[in-house]
């Protein structure tokens, strides 16, 4: 798949971005790299190939997600700088 100079044009202006004549030389060749790339990639069979997000196994390193109650209401408050018994006091923002 090759792409034009005047689709390069077409995206930069879609994108909003003004581009010079050279830059949009320039990356006309290197997005026709990047899509002749893509192109081999495509040539690949990959019938039998489980899909995948990663190449390498991720191991999750935090704890399962348990509701657990490891402090009372009135050690939690026991750390606010003013509380009615019940609940944080906080100044009032609006």
């Amino acid at each position: 798949m090759k792409i034009s100079p005047e689709e390069v044009a077409k995206v930069a202006s879609l994108a909003r971005l003004e581009l010079g004549p050279e830059k949009i030389e320039e990356f006309t060749s290197q997005l026709g790299d990047i899509l002749e790339h893509m192109d081999k990639l495509g040539e690949l069979d990959t019938e039998g190939v489980e899909p995948m997000f990663s190449p390498v196994e991720q191991v999750s390193v935090t704890r399962e997600d348990k509701v657990r109650k490891e402090h009372t209401r009135e050690e939690v408050l026991s750390n606010a700088p003013e509380t009615d018994g019940k609940f944080f006091i906080v100044p009032r923002i609006v």
